[in-house]
């Protein structure tokens, strides 16, 4: 079985049977699977180099989670081999006064991937369906319009040579709680750590829900959702490179053809 179909949610998803401490391509041994990582994060740049060099395709892999999830853990890990030049990491914050006067798709479609080049959005365009509907920002019929929408906009780029991954980073809340306790106690990760993501865990249950909807409202062939247990950074981390190489693997790119004018070229 592909390590992708592992992850892909349930038609009727409930977060709460999920189990965000699985680890079910682990060898058992920690080192062992950082050094696996390690492995596929280095075939992943040879992959990336021929998306580069043709020029052709494009890859857009979306991180959601909630805090502390690891999303800039998994681009450290998964993209660590990956030439800067053939990359973005677009980090979407709260929308500028510019971002709000315009549709909410607008701000994230500047940002898509160019022809050979992998994107990586760090949170993205699933926080208009999140956080927005948590606040009561927005009510079910615009939640419904929005979700209408994403799948247009990605069955779009899917349709003009974007090959969409996307990944919810599933903690449990007391994994959460370690984690942010120790930002707190560590001064040198204090930069890390805002009180606005306490008031944010108050709303965990809620935030449950809204995933596991929007999760099911857009998983779709053209940008599937997958589901990754992330308790463990490690094994997050091994199964994101998984699918990302196989992916990349199944797109058969190559190097562009031998130039035939430089048959025989000796350069003195």
């Amino acid at each position: 079985m592909k390590i992708e179909k592992q992850f892909r949610p349930p038609s009727k998803l409930k977060l709460e049977d999920a189990n965000a401490a699985a680890k079910p391509l682990s060898s058992g041994d920690k080192a062992a699977d950082r050094v696996r990582v390690a492995e596929k994060a280095a075939e992943i740049a040879v992959q990336q180099t021929m998306l580069y060099a043709n020029s052709s395709r494009k890859l857009l892999v979306v991180l959601q989670g909630m805090d502390t999830s690891g999303k800039d853990g998994t681009v450290n890990g998964v993209f660590q081999s990956v030439n800067p030049q053939g990359i973005q990491i677009v980090n979407f914050k709260a929308p500028s006064t510019i971002e709000r006067r315009h549709d909410y798709l607008w701000r994230v479609h500047q940002q898509v991937p160019l022809t050979g080049e992998i994107t990586v959005f760090n949170r993205s365009h699933y926080e208009d369906v999140l956080i927005t509907r948590v606040h009561g920002w927005i009510d079910d019929k615009e939640c419904q319009r929005r979700f209408a929408q994403i799948r247009d906009f990605e069955r779009m780029l899917a349709e003009t040579g974007t090959t969409i991954l996307k990944f919810f980073l599933h903690i449990s809340k007391d994994e959460q709680k370690l984690r942010l306790q120790e930002r707190v106690d560590n001064p040198d990760k204090h930069w890390k750590f805002e009180l606005q993501d306490l008031a944010e865990r108050k709303f965990w249950k809620r935030y449950q829900e809204v995933y596991a909807d929007a999760i099911g409202a857009t998983d779709t062939d053209a940008a599937p959702w997958h589901v990754i247990p992330a308790d463990s950074k490690t094994h997050r981390n091994l199964a994101i490179a998984g699918i990302v190489l196989e992916t990349m693997q199944s797109m058969k790119l190559a190097f562009p053809p031998a130039k035939p004018e430089l048959k025989g070229l000796v350069v003195k």
